[in-house]
């Protein structure tokens, strides 16, 4: 995993807590760049000294110019750099001399431009670097701080009106999307605490941005736009900081990291891409991915009425609505998005018919539309679901009643009323309606989807968020790199002793050199056996006739020598023959592969799946940064959509899981261990045998990482 060079967020307070802002570049034409920030300081009124920074002087915006921010009466905290890229050197040096703890750099024209403005974004870097100043950009949207009134960027989202204040926390790799969040953050009726948004990462990091809302006393929740990670010690520093300040993070993660090299002889690296690995990332520490802007405001809005302590942790739904219709789009949205339904407890039934008698009392119910008919009979409705013991989350169906004066009068004061009698119950209503009246509701902590397709993904994404945020878990401690004997990449056999020497079940194996050897070493081991050509230079042994099975006898064993070694040589004339792998034909199980390939920022990655055609073609297969616990690693198996054939479906015998899990977490922490020379590890197949009988690798392949180019 890639190093963590300094603590998350450090030194990020000036970019929201400055007592004094310079704008470089300032003008008084408030369309611009450079006069956004000084027109909108001063007009959503920041305490603090502006001092407009222009070689002309005079006067911008009312405010007295300088020249430089040399000439500034005092030693501004922030610097907000909106000059031309090959003049912003020049400015952050000035800023340096002048005691300027942070500088955002507004402009384009650095290494989205090409190779001259990549080599000014070096050089910006090196500067902020050299005299301890925290760089935000370039190409950014900057900061703010809603409640001071700290507004250093030119987003048109704030020309006009400044969201409210509160407790959602934003931080945003892309400035349009950023602002697009904070806008519908504001449009939903949240307030906003703080908003970062980082550009190109020249030093201040998306990382950087989630562990300064993690330290913020005044953000609950951290809503992350993400498009890459750069730096995977950071991230998970900051994902880490979060989780133990009981903020939730939720993430919009777009498009893949960097693609790694190509795949090599390896099945493995073709099977792990860069966003399921930052996928496994965020659940392993606790962060909820999601996978549209959409998605990210109705769970980030919910998650804010629950917090804190009330997300839901169970999976079971009980859905309510006066139409049958509607409970079963209902009930296939939510089994769709992995939610159960729950039967309901026979006392639950009869209050049901008791408060309605025309109800239907299956899960969804179907009420019908006497349950609106009067607040005291839709209040005794929903207490006796709510009181039925399966104790998961209610959801009430109500269309468009919220626009009816009567049915609007009913609805508010039922909740109102079940809300005070069940205070820690999770209830949820799907319906539109006048914007007051929803936010009536929501001022229960009653959450309001306004489509039964958005209420399954929010409901599922508050599960997986509270189960997150209770469980997530990582390795206790990271083993140190250690060099490997690089006899490992020159066969199956030296791969597979490597792997038995760090606790991996492997066959009882010998290369024989001849084929009197061979017979001699079937005879130690045991018939039937299986002989396999041993090359470091033939990775795939049978598409070139190099593999024999089931051999039961001496004369058996003697032909397959031949034929192998003769098949090999005519096949790869030039490989490199230590001779043939001699091993016992083991039977009994299920297969399974795992592997490790390397990702360009997380590092050894550790895949399992289902063995055979189903890890290739289906791609059922789980993934991970290594290394994994042996929990880590039998939950990656139990994820798997084949895993029913591994827990005894249709009358098969249950699988050595636990077997299984052990044998990927010994590879997890052989690979990182030796990750300076390890690019990429195979295990493919590994026999997992009945319960109480093991899993035991038969064939393996290691390939070293290429030397550094210098």
């Amino acid at each position: 995993m890639g190093e963590q060079t300094q603590q998350p967020g450090a030194g990020l307070a000036a970019f929201f807590e400055a007592r004094s802002i310079a704008v470089i570049g300032a003008s008084d034409e408030i369309a611009k760049i450079g006069g956004r920030p000084v027109h909108m300081l001063a007009k959503h009124g920041y305490a603090g000294p502006v001092y407009p920074i222009n070689p002309k002087g005079g006067v911008i915006q009312g405010l007295p110019a300088y020249a430089s921010v040399l000439d500034t009466p005092a030693a501004p905290e922030l610097a907000i750099l909106a000059v031309p890229a090959a003049a912003t050197p020049a400015a952050l040096r000035d800023c340096a001399a002048r005691g300027v703890q942070a500088a955002i750099v507004l402009s384009s024209g650095f290494v989205e431009a090409g190779p001259e403005g990549a080599a000014l974004q070096a050089e910006l870097a090196g500067i902020a670097r050299a005299h301890g100043m925290r760089l935000l950009g370039p190409n950014c949207l900057g900061a703010v701080n809603v409640a001071d009134r700290l507004i250093a960027s030119f987003s048109i989202a704030l020309e006009e009106h400044m969201p409210a204040a509160g407790q959602v926390g934003i931080v945003s790799q892309s400035g349009n999307v950023g602002s697009h969040t904070m806008q519908s953050v504001a449009r939903r009726g949240m307030g906003v605490s703080r908003f970062i948004a980082t550009g190109n990462e020249a030093d201040v990091d998306v990382a950087d941005g989630i562990a300064a809302l993690a330290e913020d006393a005044s953000t609950r929740i951290i809503l992350c736009c993400m498009e890459t990670c750069r730096n995977a010690g950071k991230l998970v520093g900051a994902l880490r900081m979060a989780r133990e300040r009981r903020k939730p993070v939720i993430v919009l993660k777009i498009g893949s990291t960097e693609k790694g090299q190509a795949a090599a002889a390896s099945h493995t690296g073709a099977l792990t891409g860069s966003d399921a690995v930052i996928d496994a990332v965020f659940r392993r520490y606790g962060a909820l991915r999601v996978r549209s802007v959409e998605a990210l405001i109705d769970i980030g809005h919910a998650a804010s009425l629950l917090m804190p302590g009330r997300l839901p942790r169970s999976e079971a739904v009980t859905l309510v609505a006066a139409s049958g219709g509607f409970g079963i789009m209902m009930a296939d949205a939510m089994s769709e998005a992995g939610l159960a339904l729950p039967a309901l407890a026979s006392h639950t039934q009869r209050r049901i018919r008791e408060a309605v008698p025309t109800a239907s009392t299956g899960n969804p119910v179907d009420a019908s539309a006497q349950m609106s008919s009067r607040p005291d009979i839709l209040l005794e409705l929903l207490g006796a679901l709510l009181d039925d013991p399966s104790d998961g989350t209610l959801a009430l169906f109500m269309s468009l009643s919220l626009y009816n004066t009567r049915l609007r009068g009913v609805y508010l004061e039922a909740l109102a009323q079940v809300r005070a009698s069940h205070p820690d119950r999770l209830l949820m209503v799907i319906s539109q309606g006048p914007a007051d009246a929803v936010g009536e509701i929501n001022a229960l902590g009653i959450p309001v989807f306004s489509s039964i397709d958005a209420a399954a993904t929010g409901l599922a994404g508050l599960v997986a968020l509270g189960r997150l945020s209770a469980a997530a878990s990582e390795p206790a401690r990271l083993p140190a790199a250690e060099p490997v004997d690089p006899a490992v990449f020159r066969s199956e056999f030296h791969a597979k002793r490597a792997l038995g020497q760090a606790g991996i079940d492997v066959p009882r194996e010998f290369v024989a050199r001849d084929a009197g050897e061979a017979v001699r070493a079937a005879e130690t081991i045991g018939y039937p056996v299986v002989l396999k050509i041993a090359s470091e230079d033939i990775a795939h042994k049978t598409e070139i006739g190099g593999v024999a099975l089931d051999l039961v006898d001496a004369d058996a064993v003697r032909a397959a020598y031949e034929r192998i070694v003769g098949s090999a040589a005519r096949h790869a004339p030039r490989a490199r023959i230590d001779g043939v792998l001699v091993a016992p034909m083991v039977r009994g199980g299920t297969e399974l592969i795992a592997g490790i390939s390397r990702d360009p920022v997380f590092g050894p990655i550790v895949m399992v799946g289902m063995g055979g055609i189903y890890a290739e073609v289906l791609k059922d297969v789980a993934v991970q940064a290594a290394p994994v616990t042996e929990d880590e690693a039998l939950a990656m198996i139990r994820s798997l959509k084949m895993f029913p054939v591994l827990d005894g479906a249709r009358g098969r015998a249950k699988a050595d899981i636990g077997a299984a899990a052990r044998s990927v977490a010994r590879l997890s922490e052989f690979a990182f261990r030796h990750r300076d020379h390890i690019a990429e590890i195979d295990m493919n197949p590994i026999l997992v045998r009945p319960q109480g009988q093991g899993a035991i690798v038969l064939d393996a392949l290691m390939i070293p990482r290429a030397a550094p180019a210098h």
